[in-house]
């Protein structure tokens, strides 16, 4: 077996002499990538789990964890295996090998699905029946019901049905990556070469759970597994059958493109997507009483190891298909109050948005301001009869986009419109190259980026003739294109027509296009040509200003942070004394608290009701403070296999906006805040006095500058609102409905 160590960087990042810059890359000062994220994914568990929760987004909750471990069983544990498999394996920066990967990994993974299943059957289940609404067994149904259920059965799901008993003539059927299925144990005979088992494959064409009148319950449903249990008789009516348990497969779904070698991008992949059906088997779950001697056999049919990859759970396969349960029952008191975003006050009164935006800067945060007016701004440019040209980066942009009929238009009424599409956005392949022709058959000039890299910034240039000359308009974001996730992740997201920006804005769609990379980028800074190298000089600086005693601090958030050579600079850091407050929602291979190392750094992580997105980085600077918007995560593919941007907020009314709003709030968290020690453990942040939880209060400060334009955004050089005073406004609000509640009730 071939090992591989770890990069390992200059010694001059840390500004420290060799052998102190070795230390800095000692394993222990690092977590293990693939166990940070599974820490992560324990934090979405816990909201699952919190009383505090509402029922519906605890259910909600529940499917998130299930489908967070499907994607990281299909892509990271994968890749470890085919190390493994390649006897090719590569030392994590925690110096574990694969093999020691993979069995921490199914440890802690069995801990946390273990534990899942057990808020699933002690808690949420149980309330759901005291909500009316219930998962049952088709042998609770009355008789009359049970009987309409059979007849539903016999008419609409058997004839869709494939029963197959595996024998020397029936092979083991190809299983589908995340299908369920039902396998049968029939009675064993004399004759070795009669079948001993048979699958039938639940069909994803039908809805898994079948709505049935059950009394005293609002909503009830049976699992159609269950349903395919009860009529095995009918299924095999030949066959003596001795036991039955659901089984589904996670397959290795990564795609591997050898764009040297593809003549045409798209075509290669739309084959490489079909093949990816076919992939090693990953994982097994079991659901119901399977014998031992039967999941070995299904083990060595599917090449997987009984004792590392089999979960068998107590409950439904795969909790994510549970959220049907409550499915457009909007009963207020187990939901999340509704939330409409803001169309922020500047273009929300704006007959021209060109104008607003050559008037200031504007600031969007996702999703408590809307991000209608990402789309509405696009419009306006296809229908602006002085706007020649568009362009466009697209990773993931969501079915039925607005976005992308707005390029169509543009293009059909002849403006040049150039769209850099992501084939290789992972798994969202089929719905990215189905975009790539919508728009090529309305004459867009459609691009797929650099060869080798994907493409993950996200800028969106209109090129406009006024009258002074031609102008650009730029937008730069953090999150995608994407009217769905825009309202349910957190996204910053930047409107300029400084002239600097919009300069580098056309250097990065050449690039793309063109292969022409700038002499010197003005403002932004780009991935894989300086965006690593960038990031270590601003932590650099941030040190040296520590060491000559001027103000000296860094504010990072963004999704994870794995990179070796930024976590040695940030140690180098805050042994030079930088204050150093780190906001990583999900992987941390960093490690706080370290006496004498990582002693000046906080690493702390909001999980709520919106997925937490946003890449700010703030530098304190020696006073003149810094503030940049990014793409990218501190990884090493972020750096070094991705089309990323970075930017600055140059308007100082929004810089401090940022600073004091949004990183203020989020650190000053505590309701769904978690801090990370030295330990690589994750503790809620203790609840203090008021309670502080910074998306309510997001929400809260969009409302308001919705019932103000005169606040923040239209005079941008305005202080921002104090959190605090924010949060006892909320709580004033609050005591005041209770009240009118309880005058109310007495009434």
């Amino acid at each position: 077996m071939t090992t591989v160590a770890p990069d390992r960087p200059p010694p001059s990042i840390t500004g420290a002499s060799k052998p102190a810059a070795r230390s800095l890359l000692e394993p222990s000062l690092f977590i293990n990538r693939e166990l940070s994220w599974l820490e992560f994914n324990a934090r979405v568990l816990a909201e699952a789990a919190d009383e505090r929760t509402a029922l519906y987004e605890r259910l909600k909750f529940l499917g998130i964890f299930a489908g967070n471990l499907d994607e990281f069983f299909m892509v990271r544990v994968a890749g470890l295996q085919a190390q493994l498999s390649n006897d090719v394996a590569e030392l994590a920066a925690d110096g574990l090998a694969p093999e020691e990967q993979l069995i921490a990994i199914s440890a802690r993974a069995h801990e946390l699905v273990d534990e899942s299943y057990r808020i699933w059957n002690e808690r949420v289940r149980p309330e759901l029946r005291e909500a009316g609404i219930a998962l049952v067994s088709p042998d609770e149904l009355a008789p009359d019901d049970l009987a309409a259920l059979d007849e539903h059965f016999r008419r609409d799901i058997f004839p869709v049905l494939t029963p197959i008993a595996i024998d020397p003539v029936h092979p083991f059927p190809h299983v589908r990556n995340k299908s369920i299925n039902v396998g049968f144990l029939f009675e064993r005979t004399e004759h070795t070469n009669d079948p001993s088992f048979g699958v039938v494959q639940v069909p994803t064409t039908l809805p898994r759970l079948i709505r049935v009148p059950f009394e005293n319950l609002r909503r009830a449903h049976v699992a159609l597994e269950d349903l395919i249990i009860r009529h095995k008789t009918m299924i095999f009516p030949q066959m003596r059958i001795t036991g039955s348990y659901a089984f589904r497969v996670t397959r290795n779904f990564d795609i591997e493109v050898d764009e040297d070698e593809a003549e045409d991008l798209l075509l290669t992949l739309q084959a490489e997507l079909r093949r990816r059906e076919r992939g090693h088997a990953v994982r097994l779950g079991v659901s119901g009483t399977a014998p031992d001697d039967s999941i070995e056999w299904l083990c060595r049919e599917f090449d997987i190891d009984p004792d590392r990859d089999v979960f068998k759970v107590n409950g439904p396969l795969f909790l994510g298909d549970m959220a049907d349960l409550t499915a457009g029952d909007d009963k207020r008191k187990y939901r999340d109050e509704a939330y409409s975003p803001v169309y922020v006050p500047p273009l929300r009164d704006s007959d021209d948005f060109f104008e607003t935006i050559r008037e200031r800067d504007i600031l969007l945060h996702h999703p408590y301001e809307s991000f209608e007016a990402v789309i509405d701004f696009l419009s306006q440019a296809a229908a602006d009869p002085d706007v020649l040209a568009i362009k466009q980066t697209l990773y993931r942009t969501g079915g039925e986009s607005p976005l992308v009929r707005a390029l169509q238009r543009a293009a059909e009424l002849g403006k040049q419109v150039t769209a850099v599409v992501e084939l290789k956005a992972r798994f969202d392949e089929a719905s990215n190259i189905q975009w790539a022709r919508t728009l090529e058959r309305s004459g867009v000039n459609v691009m797929y980026g650099l060869l080798g890299l994907k493409t993950h910034a996200k800028v969106l240039l209109v090129v406009r003739k006024e009258r002074g000359g031609l102008r650009r308009y730029v937008h730069l974001a953090t999150g995608n294109y994407n009217q769905q996730t825009a309202r349910l992740y957190t996204d910053v997201s930047l409107f300029t027509a400084r002239e600097e920006v919009g300069e580098d804005a056309t250097a990065l769609f050449n690039l793309l296009t063109g292969y022409s990379a700038p002499n010197k980028w003005n403002r932004l800074i780009a991935a894989p040509l300086g965006l690593h190298e960038s990031i270590l000089g601003l932590i650099k600086r941030e040190t040296e200003h520590a060491r000559e005693g001027r103000p000296a601090r860094i504010i990072a958030k963004m999704n994870a942070i794995v990179d070796a050579d930024v976590i040695a600079a940030l140690y180098g850091a805050s042994q030079a004394g930088v204050r150093i407050q780190l906001l990583v929602r999900g992987i941390c291979c960093l490690r706080p608290g370290v006496p004498g190392v990582s002693d000046n750094i906080e690493v702390l992580a909001v999980v709520d009701r919106f997925l937490e997105h946003a890449r700010i980085f703030y530098f304190e600077n020696g006073g003149e403070d810094e503030v940049f918007f990014s793409s990218a995560d501190w990884m090493p593919r972020n750096f070094r296999r991705r089309v990323e941007v970075m930017f600055p907020v140059l308007d100082d009314g929004l810089k401090r906006r940022v600073r004091d709003e949004i990183l203020g709030t989020m650190l000053a968290d505590n309701v769904k805040s978690w801090r990370l020690d030295e330990r690589a453990r994750y503790k809620r942040v203790p609840a203090g006095e008021p309670e502080l939880r910074s998306q309510v209060i997001f929400m809260e400060l969009a409302r308001e500058r919705a019932r103000d334009a005169d606040r923040v955004i239209a005079r941008p050089l305005t202080a921002a609102p104090s959190p605090m005073a924010t949060m006892e406004k909320l709580r004033r609000k609050s005591r005041k409905k209770r009240k009118g509640r309880r005058k109310s009730d007495d009434d």
